[in-house]
């Protein structure tokens, strides 16, 4: 087998290998998960490096090009394990969850967490937890927040709507408040449109109302 014939064959191992990570859920249980699958990821365009050493120029380039996005993308995969098992270990209130898909923290805040039926303001005995996630937001500043409301379809839709926006623009405040740049922090209302699941119950309509919050990592 050529050297270019090598190259181009590890070359698309790599590029195989990263798309496979990326439609694999991450494992909750596993704190190193995203690093992880980026070492593998490192060590497979590694040996590309090694096959066109004598190869094309091109290649080379490539390869070199795909390295430092794999390691650009391991340091990414090593921030988010590492925020969203700080988030775990501190917010302790029940029924607050965290979740990571792909490259991107969900924190879920239900809304008996955070109002008073029927309010927008935040409860003061209820604001410990925003605190907590904001300081983890200062603690990595190259992230930024969607911060998302939602209702159930209890009443009138467009009431709803614009209760989940003012509940979601209180929330952000608050984070914007404890130091996070607004620039970071996007609020959004998404009313009774997106559950999570069913309105026929009241157990459903109670997971369904809910504050959003989705931690992206700037590029």
């Amino acid at each position: 087998m050529t050297t270019l014939l090598k190259t181009k064959t590890i070359l698309f191992g790599a590029a195989a290998a990263i798309a496979l990570s990326a439609c694999v859920p991450a494992n909750e249980s596993d704190p190193n998960a995203n690093r992880n699958a980026g070492a593998i990821t490192g060590a497979l365009i590694g040996g590309a490096i090694g096959a066109t050493r004598k190869g094309d120029e091109k290649l080379t380039k490539a390869a070199a090009g795909a390295i430092v996005g794999g390691l650009v993308g391991g340091a990414i995969g090593s921030q988010l394990d590492r925020q969203a098992a700080e988030l775990r270990r501190d917010l302790t209130t029940n029924g607050v969850s965290v979740v990571r898909s792909g490259d991107q923290l969900i924190v879920t805040m239900p809304q008996d967490v955070l109002f008073a039926t029927d309010s927008a303001a935040v409860r003061p005995d209820l604001q410990r937890d925003l605190y907590t996630l904001a300081g983890s937001l200062n603690r990595y500043p190259d992230t930024t927040v969607e911060v998302i409301g939602h209702t159930d379809n209890t009443g009138d839709a467009a009431y709803n709507m614009r209760l989940s926006r003012q509940r979601a623009q209180s929330v952000a405040s608050i984070l914007v408040n404890a130091g996070v740049p607004s620039y970071r922090v996007v609020p959004i209302g998404r009313g009774e449109d997106q559950p999570i699941a069913s309105n026929l119950t009241a157990e459903g309509r109670q997971a369904n109302r809910r504050v959003e919050f989705i931690i992206r990592p700037t590029r």
